[in-house]
């Protein structure tokens, strides 16, 4: 089952009440093929549409197409920032290898 960690949960929590616009969405995380390696992650609000699986959280719905599923259900998101860079990072025990920069992953 795809987890989400505290601060992930925060984070996304935080996005929602600041954004007007974001009223009604739900978080969707998808793998779609990209880059050198193969597939990448991405993750947006977005609206429920036919045969997504939804995830409840806390205060909010993460949404998954029947593609991504299979690929992501071991997956953990967190949140962390650091001085160089901040953001969302997934940790996936089904990647089984990744491309020079990490954006594109092999399953």
């Amino acid at each position: 089952m795809l987890t989400l960690t505290p601060k992930a949960v925060e984070k996304i929590q935080n996005f929602m009440k600041s954004e007007d616009s974001l009223q009604g969405k739900s978080l969707r995380l998808k793998v779609e093929p990209s880059g050198c390696a193969g597939y990448e992650y991405k993750i947006a609000f977005d609206d429920k549409a036919d045969g997504d699986k939804i995830l409840p959280q806390n205060g909010f719905d993460v949404l998954v197409d029947a593609k991504t599923l299979p690929l992501i259900e071991q997956a953990t998101i967190d949140y962390a920032e650091d001085e160089a860079s901040s953001g969302f990072r997934i940790n996936n025990p089904l990647e089984k290898g990744s491309c020079g920069c990490g954006k594109s992953k092999q399953f």
